[in-house]
């Protein structure tokens, strides 16, 4: 038993060959494509596990020169932006009272958050259909995308904001009041300052998931509105035998996302350990 602990405890060497696994596992991918991009079609195709050898910039010159990748970048952008701040503002909104307040049925609804977490888009994704485009007439709209993405947001959004809001002092929201704040002051002055940390969680955990998404945009955007996975899956498909353009255009599209991410980590692990904390 105590030979299983220290294998297993922290900073046993099981842990550190299996952390080395995962990132193997995370990271081959990322780097296969990466570093693919920098090589020709002829090189793959002679040793598709080797280095570039030489380099090959031009795949990379193509893509970031190419009009349709900043249009699909744009649109990118804006609905992820859109997602992002519909869902953090509605979320910290819900968690708030949920957290804050006590009332009658607070931990049910509390509950049908939780129970959120379990209902993918895919399930919903023939009602969102006809509600987007027929009822609402948003249709290859960015708004059409963003406003579902950021209603399958709230549940974690909520989830992860609700602890942090509770574990706030409770004297400093009763200074306030003493102070003659109101409810709605404190709320904005005192509450969502200290939660910044987690609202930066939720934020980033919003924009990647929002940045990624495939089907929703696939069903509700056409042409010109379409984002950069699709525009992936359309550069795939008209340049399928130019494997090495393929792998330079998929890895431009990861970069924001991945820089936001590495950027934020650090604030992410901050706002999930208050959470868990509360």
């Amino acid at each position: 038993m105590t030979q299983q602990k220290k294998a297993f405890g922290a900073g046993g060497p099981v842990v550190y060959v299996l952390a080395l696994v995962v990132v193997a596992l995370t990271l081959g991918p990322v780097l296969y494509g990466a570093l693919g991009g920098f090589r020709s079609n002829e090189q793959l195709a002679a040793d598709p596990a080797g280095l570039p050898d030489p380099w090959v910039f031009t795949n990379y010159s193509e893509v970031v020169t190419n009009s349709e990748f900043w249009r699909y970048a744009l649109n990118s952008t804006v609905v992820a932006l859109i997602t992002t701040v519909v869902a953090v503002l509605a979320g910290v909104m819900a968690a708030y009272p949920l957290a804050r307040y006590q009332f009658r049925g607070r931990e049910g609804l509390y509950m049908v958050f939780v129970l959120g977490l379990l209902f993918p888009a895919a399930v919903a994704i023939i009602p969102l259909f006809i509600l987007v485009t027929r009822d609402l007439q948003l249709g290859n709209t960015w708004w059409g995308v963003a406003l579902p993405q950021a209603a399958f947001a709230l549940p974690i959004t909520v989830v992860i904001l609700r602890p942090f809001l509770m574990a706030l002092p409770r004297e400093l929201e009763e200074a306030a009041l003493i102070d003659g704040a109101s409810r709605v002051g404190i709320f904005w002055r005192l509450a969502l300052p200290l939660s910044m940390p987690a609202l930066v969680t939720v934020g980033v955990l919003a924009f990647v998931t929002s940045w990624n998404a495939y089907l929703l945009p696939l069903l509700l955007l056409q042409e010109d509105m379409r984002t950069l996975p699709l525009g992936v899956a359309d550069y795939s498909t008209e340049h399928s035998a130019d494997t090495a353009g393929v792998l330079a255009f998929t890895t431009i599209a990861m970069i924001p996302a991945l820089i936001l991410f590495l950027a934020m980590q650090r604030r992410i692990v901050g706002g999930l350990t208050g959470a868990v904390k509360g």
